[in-house]
């Protein structure tokens, strides 16, 4: 059983923890240490998720697996991409899924999730940019139906940037 909840700012430490540990599980082999480490030190902390929630352009979702919080994920509403010619898409910014919840369709559920969302709000297709090294990741997408259409470099710091995909889906 999963249930689904808007985050509020009340979740800015949990959502500080799941960031942190989910970003290390996917991402930590990325870059050297000390940029990894400088990473998560510098962005994924309680003060900066405060400082996201309170954007109200920002939205962020919880997904519980019977009462144990298992990730997040977060959307911004008519978020434009030059590799995208149409108006009025999504940006699905992160889907955070914590390793022991693997397996549970709790992605597939909270993907699901912020695809109904942004129907509802007449928005017209989703995109997201995804590490070019995350296999797992960019499967479960383009079995979604994503398709890549540009690349994008993700500044994990001043000298390290990882390559990502664009990727797609139109409604």
């Amino acid at each position: 059983m999963f249930k689904i909840v808007k985050a509020t700012l009340k979740d800015a430490q949990i959502l500080s923890v799941i960031g942190k540990t989910a970003f290390l599980t996917a991402h930590g082999h990325s870059a050297p240490q000390t940029d990894i480490d400088n990473y998560v030190d510098n962005n994924l902390t309680e003060n900066n998720f405060l400082k996201e929630l309170e954007d109200t352009n920002n939205i962020y979702y919880l997904i519980f697996s019977d009462d144990t919080i298992a990730g997040y994920s977060k959307i911004v509403l008519n978020t434009e991409n030059e590799n995208i010619d149409a108006k009025n898409i999504t940006l699905l910014s992160r889907i955070y899924l914590l390793k022991e919840f693997y397996g549970l369709n709790l992605g597939k559920e909270l993907f699901n999730f912020n695809v109904k969302v942004s129907k509802e709000n007449n928005q017209k297709g989703i995109w997201l940019a995804v590490w070019v090294e995350n296999k797992r990741a960019i499967k479960f997408y383009e079995k979604a139906g994503f398709v890549k259409v540009g690349k994008f470099d993700f500044k994990i710091s001043e000298t390290h940037y990882n390559p990502n995909h664009i990727m797609y889906l139109d409604f």
